[in-house]
């Protein structure tokens, strides 16, 4: 059987002797109120949305909380809307790995659609209008990962396409931030009813980084006499545009060809994932771990739906704060990053195998227990020493969870402030010494040896994607480790200014001196 609308409607007890699960509501149906009356759109419609969000919203239609769907919106990979969504008539395959081997596999229908956002089309235009002019329009979420949400490149200047949206007005625009300033207008045009903006993305302060950016661009608008300044009183009234803090968790790694072979055999087709040409990789299925997190700031002007009874956490910002810094600066974001440096180095290709590896393992608990609970903030809500155990001893060694190191590799110029930086600064604040981190420069100085692109036998290895990708290579090629180090709006902070740049130059110097060096200098350095 293939996942469509008419296999799972048709072909009920194949499914079943798959072990899937099947909807139970009435996914036409569904569809049909979600066109006439959408209360939730979302954009960035890729793996953790899809086997996270989507699957939320699910249990509520399966418990009669909701009846709409989520229409998902892309604007950056169109091809994952027509080769996935598309093709599969919006449906997902989540495949929940379990530490013991089973597998829970479900077909989610929590998504009534999938949309390309192109402004340059007069339909889809039209569409994205049509859904922003909605009073029902409770909320619009985000997955698009922390860059998504920057305007400017790390010299200041605006990236060249939020400039072109900024001269050009909102009748067209093309960056997201700008998609969503310019459909907030029209919102404010058609009824000013209120709405909720809510990024779902794993970075510190994600409903400041999603409303600065949309302020931003408005204002100009309104310099622009693009928009009228009572435009700029809207968005800027919580009661009216909020924009919540939220902190999501649930690792979500590319589809991985045991999961695919398992499916195949059960006599599922179509499983074979697809590389987009903005190299996007995806699937008909998801594959995630079953642990999952989702704490929301509870501010929602215009309603919302009873995500509690899918197990989200509704609290103050604050508390989402606290449980953010939790996960992104301490428990498991820098452990993820640390380990995927080293672990790409020496050749890894599974988290789950470097979990087996006592040198990698020396160094994350190092950083987490030694080097980072010292200075977490314990939210109340989530016990962090429970959080990190859970990451250490279940989530990480899980055998049956194949992520993979280079997908953490990606995009880590964006992540090294959150994830290293923030626990630098609350040293420097509580008085602590730096001296006394070891893991950290560890971490910092492993990534600026990956960016040699080679392994640690000297052969050449592929450095995973990154917009400073290019430039970063080149300083490291040039020798410009000091450039780097300096560079605030990597690190959050100038790390020249502190005593770990000489160290983490002579880490570097260590893990540069030849094969075999990446494995020596681990354990030289982390020995007792």
């Amino acid at each position: 059987m293939k996942l469509n609308l008419d296999s799972i409607r048709n072909e009920k007890a194949a499914w079943e002797k798959a072990n899937v699960k099947l909807p139970t509501f009435d996914i036409a149906a569904v569809r049909e109120r979600t066109a006439a009356h959408p209360e939730w759109v979302h954009f960035g419609a890729g793996n953790i949305f899809r086997g996270f969000i989507g699957s939320l919203n699910q249990r509520l239609l399966e418990k009669g909380l909701v009846d709409t769907g989520i229409v998902a919106c892309d604007t950056f990979d169109y091809e994952v809307i027509e080769k996935i969504y598309d093709a599969h008539d919006s449906l997902t395959l989540n495949v929940l790995l379990n530490p013991d081997g089973t597998t829970t596999r479900e077909v989610l229908a929590g998504v009534a659609e999938g949309v390309k956002v192109d402004f340059s089309s007069a339909e889809s235009a039209a569409k994205m209008r049509s859904l922003f002019t909605a009073q029902s329009l409770k909320l619009v979420s985000f997955t698009i990962t922390e860059k998504g949400y920057r305007l400017r490149s790390p010299d200041g200047e605006y990236l060249p396409v939020v400039a072109s949206d900024i001269k050009a007005g909102p009748s067209a625009p093309c960056h997201v931030m700008s998609i969503v300033a310019s459909l907030l207008l029209e919102r404010f045009k058609a009824n000013a009813a209120p709405i909720a903006v809510v990024s779902m993305d794993n970075c510190a302060h994600n409903g400041d980084k999603l409303r600065e950016s949309v302020v931003e661009i408005a204002h100009a608008w309104v310099e622009n006499s693009f928009a009228p300044s009572e435009f700029l009183n809207y968005i800027e009234d919580e009661k009216k545009v909020s924009f919540p803090w939220t902190m999501i968790d649930k690792i979500t790694p590319r589809p991985h060809p045991q999961v695919r072979k398992s499916l195949e055999d059960d006599g599922i087709e179509g499983m074979e994932p697809i590389i987009t040409s903005r190299k996007t990789f995806i699937a008909a299925f998801v594959n995630a771990e079953k642990p999952q997190y989702l704490v929301v700031e509870d501010s929602f002007p215009n309603g919302r739906p009873q995500l509690e009874e899918s197990g989200v956490v509704f609290c103050d910002r604050e508390s989402v704060d606290k449980c953010e810094k939790m996960k992104v600066t301490t428990c498991l974001n820098p452990l993820h990053t640390a380990m995927s440096m080293y672990g790409c180095l020496l050749g890894y290709t599974l988290i789950c195998e470097e979990m087996k590896d006592e040198d990698i393992v020396r160094l994350i608990r190092t950083l987490g227990y030694k080097e980072g609970l010292p200075v977490v903030v314990d939210p109340g809500i989530i016990s962090p020493k429970a959080f990190i155990d859970e990451v250490v001893c279940e989530r990480l060694p899980n055998p049956f969870m194949p992520d993979d190191p280079r997908r953490i590799a990606t995009d880590t110029s964006q992540k090294l402030g959150p994830r290293f930086g923030e626990t630098i600064k609350s040293y420097i604040r509580k008085g602590l010494s730096l001296d006394s981190l070891v893991a950290i420069p560890m971490a910092i100085a492993g990534w600026l040896r990956y960016l040699q692109g080679t392994f640690d036998d000297g052969t050449p290895m592929e450095v995973s994607p990154d917009p400073l990708k290019d430039e970063l290579m080149a300083k490291v090629a040039a020798g410009e480790i000091r450039s780097i180090l300096s560079n605030a709006s990597i690190f959050g902070l100038d790390l020249t200014q502190t005593s770990l740049a000489s160290r983490i130059e002579g880490y570097y110097e260590r893990l540069s001196a030849g094969a075999g060096s990446v494995r020596k200098f681990l354990k030289e350095e982390l020995e007792g």
